[in-house]
């Protein structure tokens, strides 16, 4: 367990949100047989993750697994409303505030802080849905339609009309489909 420390983070890049979801969380190594193997190393996932290399420490398999535990109810959540109470309620529990940085040469940038380093992790994942519900909406995350997978995505598509979690998923369902109306045909 890390040490009591305050931390300041901004957005974690939007991939490694959903690589955290994906590759650690519980559902998601369930529905496609992968177990307990995590696909990232834990000694680069701070970084991967955008936290300060301090923070890393904390980031146990079973810290990981937790907070990716408790993000994916905000992408399978039934309804817009749904996906903001947990949303809210995960942003309450970790106690993230809003901050001003000085960056480069000076300049003003927004940035959040949690007064524990335990809490980065979850704060900087729902800070970035946060950030990324309110620009795109809720119809733009969502978790794989496809039969045995619950990996997640965030849809950045020109059209909005993602439903899978990757090409593979979207490639084995279409197969299965054409294999079935082959089949009701011949």
């Amino acid at each position: 367990m890390a040490e009591r420390m305050a931390v300041t983070f901004t957005e974690m890049p939007l991939q490694a949100l959903t690589d955290l979801v994906n590759g650690w969380g519980t559902l998601p190594r369930e529905g496609d047989g992968r177990g307990d193997a995590p696909h990232r190393p834990v000694s680069d996932i701070a970084a991967h993750l955008g936290l300060p290399a301090r923070v890393g420490a904390g980031l146990t398999p079973e810290a990981l697994a937790h907070a990716a535990d408790r993000l994916h109810p905000v992408f399978s959540a039934q309804n817009a409303e749904a996906c903001a109470r947990h949303l809210t309620r995960l942003l309450a529990d970790s106690g993230v505030r809003p901050v001003v940085e000085t960056g480069d040469g000076g300049a003003l940038r927004a940035a959040w802080t949690v007064e524990d380093a335990e809490h980065a992790l979850v704060a900087t994942a729902a800070i970035s849905l946060r950030q990324y519900l309110a620009a795109h909406g809720f119809a733009r995350i969502g978790v794989c339609t496809a039969g045995n997978c619950a990996d997640v995505y965030l849809d950045q598509s020109p059209g909005g009309r993602r439903r899978f979690c990757s090409v593979t998923c979207q490639n084995r369902i279409r197969v299965a489909a054409f294999r079935s109306r082959k089949a009701a045909a011949g």
